[in-house]
């Protein structure tokens, strides 16, 4: 079944991906209410770019918020585990590119964001209830 996610993840990923990048992030540049990003990271083993369309349900002073939810999964998604292993991110939002650092929250703060995302956006809720790590809560700053 992880093999079936992944696959329909990363599908669904290019075509949003596309539809944005095409449109100008005319289409796909806002999902349920929340602003659409292009999140490139480098990969931890490979070294090599890998972007991803997520969804930032609010934003910290410094920057957007992403959550590493993944739907719930009992596993972080694979951009989580890239920038954990280097933070320095490509950042895609409102037709801007910018550089940015990814800092993972902890404690108080992280647990603040995701009450506060979860007044927002009940899906986050809705996830953590479907596995037991704690889903973690990103700022990308810069």
């Amino acid at each position: 079944m992880s093999a079936l996610k992944d696959a329909i993840a990363k599908g669904v990923n290019v075509i949003h991906r596309t539809l944005y990048n095409t449109s100008g992030g005319k289409i796909g540049g806002e999902v349920a209410g929340m602003k659409v990003l292009e999140l490139t990271t480098t990969g931890a083993k490979s070294g090599k770019e890998r972007t991803v369309m997520l969804t930032s349900p609010i934003s910290a002073d410094t920057g957007p918020v992403i959550v590493a939810s993944y739907g719930g999964d009992d596993r972080s998604p694979a951009w989580f585990h890239n920038l954990k292993a280097n933070p320095v991110v490509t950042v895609k939002i409102d037709g801007e590119t910018k550089t940015m650092r990814a800092r993972i929250t902890e404690g108080e703060e992280r647990d603040r964001l995701f009450a506060e995302i979860g007044t927002k956006v009940d899906n986050y809720t809705n996830y953590q209830t479907k596995t037991d790590r704690v889903i973690p809560v990103v700022v990308l700053e810069g």
